[in-house]
């Protein structure tokens, strides 16, 4: 799919791997609405990157735990008259050894999940219309190597984002043939926020295991995204990004 003139729904866009995307789908012609939680600063900053590649922007506040947020978000959308892609990048994780069983409560099993699971299905579910209409469109769901093999900053992270995965698959079926489903698995993405909260003797592994001597990075998550948008042929499959850790090789 060409990319020039499609509207893009980039969810997290306020964040570091978000920003990427959206300065990718800018550069590859299309424009972009920057969703955020709280943090409209970063979000607007987000926006001025794309305006910056000649590309229109817009920003919409959306809470991926609170369904009202997500229906609202998708009216939002609506507006505009279509939405051609849909990136469900937001997430939300804590670190906790796995060892530590008891630290890992009820409440912050249900807030990773409901943010990094339950919102993307709702999201798309809610905008499937759109992304179904117009000749079709893409979703590219960001979930990551802790999804593949068990090893992230918490028990819950690894199997939200291993349910994220499995979510490609089955939404890669049920919207077919008009929109292709795919996701990308990041590693370690040093100096992010979300690296900042993963447990010391993760990071150091990822580090260790990385074939190309460096772990993923923004721009190749951003690149390997809009690779899956302009892709015609490719549905329900998972791109790696993690400087080549053997440990995810069997699932990419």
């Amino acid at each position: 799919m060409d990319l020039s003139d499609k509207l893009a729904v980039v969810t997290g866009g306020s964040g570091d791997i978000g920003r990427a995307i959206c300065q990718a789908l800018a550069a590859a012609g299309a424009e972009v609405i920057v969703t955020y939680v709280g943090d409209l600063e970063r979000a607007n900053a987000s926006a001025a990157r794309v305006r910056e590649a000649g590309r229109k922007a817009s920003v919409l506040q959306l809470d991926q735990r609170d369904e009202a947020s997500i229906d609202a978000a998708a009216a939002a959308v609506a507006e505009h008259g279509r939405c051609d892609v849909l990136v469900n990048n937001a997430a939300w994780n804590i670190g906790i050894p796995f060892r530590e069983l008891e630290s890992l409560d009820s409440s912050t099993w249900d807030r990773v999940q409901e943010t990094n699971l339950r919102g993307p299905y709702l999201l798309t579910r809610a905008l499937a219309g759109l992304l179904t209409a117009g000749g079709g469109g893409r979703v590219v769901n960001i979930a990551s190597v802790g999804g593949l093999y068990p090893a992230s900053s918490s028990i819950a992270y690894s199997c939200s984002k291993a349910a994220l995965i499995h979510l490609t698959h089955c939404l890669a079926v049920a919207m077919s043939p008009e929109v292709t489903v795919n996701c990308v698995a990041p590693g370690l993405v040093e100096g992010t926020r979300m690296a900042a909260r993963l447990p010391d003797a993760v990071s150091e592994g990822a580090r260790r295991g990385a074939l190309l001597g460096q772990v993923g990075n923004p721009i190749d998550i951003a690149n390997a995204t809009v690779m899956l948008c302009q892709a015609d042929s490719i549905t329900g499959q998972t791109v790696v990004v993690d400087g080549g850790n053997p440990a995810a090789m069997n699932f990419g």
